[in-house]
């Protein structure tokens, strides 16, 4: 592991001599990638230089206990080992944390698509619940947040709704809502205080730029519509509305949002982008999961990933069996300790099967 870290310390050298050099200084885009891939490389370093010191500590100690007879001596020396061994193990463990390699798409903006499923009115109203959820998270995070399309339902909340959020390391956090909430819970409009079981499906996508994908418009069919309200009357007259079809693969992005066409056509470009870097990716995914099959990273969409139990206060993501009766904080956007729990799993599910170590 020590011939691993001191990799990461020659380039932090490296680096370090780089971000000094006046014509690096000049070159705006190449000096901001060092110095955040510098930041990031500090934190590995301070802890590599922590498990060096307590190697050494850890030899003389051994060395006292070895060489010295004086009683007062080898009590000390006894404990600072005793101390020493229990701690080594454990900086190792957060050394091994460290030296994960990040996934690249971690740091990118997402698209975040909401859909209400099974469950009607209820699981129109649920899909509002979370999308105020994320948003509140958003914000708490200090992230931007710009709404793309919406459509509302009869009954208040959304049949569907998508929006964009940008800010740091963005889809590291969101990646794992991608699949299919479920809640549980009396409806306003159930006399007889029966529980009804609502879902809603949860796509988060890393937003892909123009350097991730390329589209060609001569693909693409382009629609001009008027906006649509709730229960699909129109909202304006004129042809604002903008759907993007990629004909080889059938994905479709539209946007209503804004007054301008050529605004609503340029998100709705983003949307399809982003889509279609995500079909890739999805097929990448696929591939490497012959190789390595983790259940948090999969994103599967056709299974239950978390339930939202009202009478109960609860809420339960069962991909890692994790069960928190915090139900209303959660709600509020207070999802951090979820998120948090599922980064963990997914990097202990990596150390496992790495041999990056071995």
């Amino acid at each position: 592991m020590l011939e691993n870290l001191n990799l990461f310390q020659q380039r932090y050298d490296e680096i370090s001599d780089l971000i000094i050099q006046p014509d690096l200084i000049s070159n705006h885009i190449r000096y901001s990638e060092l110095l955040k891939e510098y930041k990031e490389l500090e934190t590995k370093i301070f802890k590599l230089q922590e498990y060096k010191t307590l190697l050494q500590d850890f030899q003389e100690a051994k060395q006292i206990l070895k060489d010295e007879s004086d009683h007062e001596l080898l009590l000390m020396a006894q404990q600072e080992h005793d101390s020493l061994e229990s701690r080594i193990p454990e900086i190792e463990k957060e050394i091994r944390l460290l030296l994960i390699p990040k996934d690249p798409q971690d740091a990118k903006n997402v698209m975040v698509e909401i859909r209400a499923g099974t469950g009607g009115d209820e699981a129109s109203l649920f899909a509002g619940d979370l999308f105020r959820m994320y948003t509140k998270y958003c914000q708490s995070k200090k992230w931007e947040i710009s709404l793309i399309d919406a459509h509302e339902g009869s009954a208040g909340g959304f049949k569907e709704v998508i929006f964009e959020v940008n800010g740091t390391d963005v889809y590291g956090h969101l990646k794992f809502e991608s699949g299919v909430h479920r809640v549980q819970r009396v409806p306003k409009t159930e006399t007889q205080g029966r529980v009804h079981t609502s879902a809603a499906t949860v796509m988060v996508l890393p937003q892909a730029e123009e350097l991730d994908i390329k589209v060609n418009m001569n693909e693409v069919r382009v629609d001009y519509f008027c906006s649509s309200g709730p229960g699909g009357q129109s909202v304006n007259t004129t042809y604002s509305a903008v759907r993007l079809t990629h004909e080889p693969t059938g994905i479709v992005a539209q946007c209503q949002d804004q007054k301008s066409q050529h605004k609503n056509k340029e998100k709705a470009l983003v949307v399809l982008r982003s889509r279609l870097y995500e079909h890739e990716l999805k097929k990448r995914q696929n591939e490497e999961s012959e190789k390595r099959n983790s259940l948090v990273v999969s994103g599967d969409r056709s299974e239950k990933i978390r339930t939202y139990n009202y009478p109960q206060s609860r809420v339960t993501d069962h991909r890692i069996g994790l069960t928190l009766y915090e139900l209303s904080n959660i709600l509020d956007g207070d999802i951090e300790k979820l998120v948090e729990k599922l980064k963990l799993h997914q990097s202990r599910d990596l150390l496992q099967n790495d041999d990056l170590f071995s």
